[in-house]
């Protein structure tokens, strides 16, 4: 019995995380529009004693129609609730599960953002998470008058000082600062209430924030990013790393490398929690689980799946599905990661095209078997150096996220590696997360 415990998230967004969940005929196909919807899953995660749930976002929708026509064949990250609308109703049908939502750093600013955040964090009664990206899609960027997003070096620059200036609008107001003294007449110490006045490369904000007394003092700083930039900020400045991986080997090089990183920030190793995405399809024998699997895959759109190679292949709807991809095809790459890790794959098993948009529909971090199968590689991966838990990406919702709750979590418990109930009030408590010290409280407390 292990005294460490995973860190676990549900991750709720749109129908799921296989391309074609939206057909899956246990998936409502318009429950995105229907606040009950992801309510279901909410419940689902906090009856496991989940972390927290956790809403990937994008600003727009974010593919083109390319091949012509594969637009309409795509179900997945089409249309859904805006999180920040949404998240404040969960919480309301929720006391425990921590609420975590995507932010663009790019298509904000960091007065609004942090305004929001701590407002949620106030109705959660300490349950607020930021899932801090930079936005790069070109049609994101059409969205907000712009042709093109922002490079990928000024992308990270923005978002780090976004960051920094959130936290320090945060920080405005001391714990105490707020008197309500009616009787005295003040209602708020004006020594504990500070005027950040930032001016930076990117943002000029002077504060102080018009939101105060958050019950975790910050909400829980999320970040997802592979890349050099995307580790650094992710060592300097978050709590949770959303990460993917597609090998043991490489979860492990990713974890101690981002880890080796935050002692130079001033941080604990254990002041950051790693949970890559992981996505479970599971059954009572393997056999049923294969099934399940083989069921969604026979839904895949072709149309639907030559998009999802567009980015790094280009149009191959010329060619036949059932040949390889052609060599004229290589050397497009947009996205850096999942282009890389595509490209590895065609020449390392020289897929079908068919074969390689099929393997492609969930990613690396499928997983198929028995609660037991499931639980073996989640132990390895924990036990071995490889995170601190997982974000739960289910092949279908609401479906797939009680599968996982109901077979596997059990499994989870009875190896002692898993909560059997909440031990905090706040997000930042049941994730194992030192309180946040205000700064100038620390620095006063620096200077006696």
């Amino acid at each position: 019995m292990t005294a460490r415990k995973m860190r676990l998230g549900l991750s709720i967004r749109g129908h799921g995380y296989h391309p074609a969940a939206w057909r899956h005929p246990n998936v409502p196909a318009d429950g995105t529009l229907f606040v009950e919807h992801y309510a279901q899953s909410a419940r689902i995660a906090e009856r496991g004693k989940l972390d927290m749930i956790f809403f990937a976002d994008g600003a727009g929708i974010r593919q083109g129609d390319n091949p012509q026509g594969s637009l309409s064949r795509t179900g997945r990250d089409m249309i859904e609730l805006e999180p920040m609308t949404l998240l404040p109703a969960l919480a309301m049908v929720t006391q425990h599960v921590g609420l975590v939502a995507t932010a663009s750093t790019t298509y904000n600013e960091p007065y609004n953002l942090a305004r929001k955040f701590a407002t949620l964090d106030l109705i959660s009664k300490g349950r607020a998470g930021w899932n801090v990206v930079g936005s790069w899609s070109e049609h994101e960027a059409q969205n907000f008058g712009l042709e093109t997003t922002l490079d990928y070096d000024t992308r990270y620059a923005r978002s780090a000082e976004f960051v920094e200036v959130v936290k320090g609008l945060w920080d405005g107001w001391e714990d105490g600062a707020l008197l309500f003294d009616k009787a005295g007449g003040r209602y708020f110490d004006e020594a504990k209430m500070h005027v950040l006045n930032h001016q930076g490369r990117f943002f000029k904000v002077r504060g102080p924030l018009n939101v105060a007394g958050m019950p975790q003092g910050h909400p829980v700083i999320v970040q997802a990013g592979a890349s050099e930039q995307g580790r650094e900020l992710g060592a300097a400045t978050a709590d949770v790393i959303y990460a993917i991986h597609g090998s043991l080997d490489s979860a492990r090089s990713y974890y101690a490398d981002v880890k080796g990183r935050m002692a130079k920030y001033g941080r604990e190793p254990h002041d950051l929690k790693v949970m890559p995405a992981l996505c479970p399809v599971v059954g009572a024998t393997r056999a049923e689980a294969q099934a399940k699997y083989e069921e969604l895959q026979a839904l895949i759109d072709p149309l639907a799946g030559l998009a999802s190679l567009y980015s790094t292949f280009g149009d191959l709807s010329g060619y036949p599905l059932d040949a390889p991809v052609p060599d004229t095809a290589f050397g497009r790459q947009e996205l850096r990661s999942i282009s890389v890790q595509l490209i590895e794959r065609v020449r390392r098993e020289k897929p079908t095209i068919r074969e390689l948009y099929l393997r492609a529909g969930i990613t690396g971090s499928a997983r198929i078997g028995t609660p037991s199968d499931i639980a073996d590689v989640m132990e390895e991966w924990f036990e071995t150096g490889a995170c601190d838990g997982f974000n739960i990406t289910p092949a279908t919702l609401p479906g797939g996220g009680e599968e996982f709750v109901e077979m596997v979590v059990p499994e989870l418990r009875r190896r002692g590696l898993f909560r059997g109930e909440y031990e905090g009030q706040t997000l930042r408590e049941n994730l194992g997360l030192r309180p946040v010290i205000n700064r100038y409280h620390r620095d006063r407390r620096a200077a006696e």
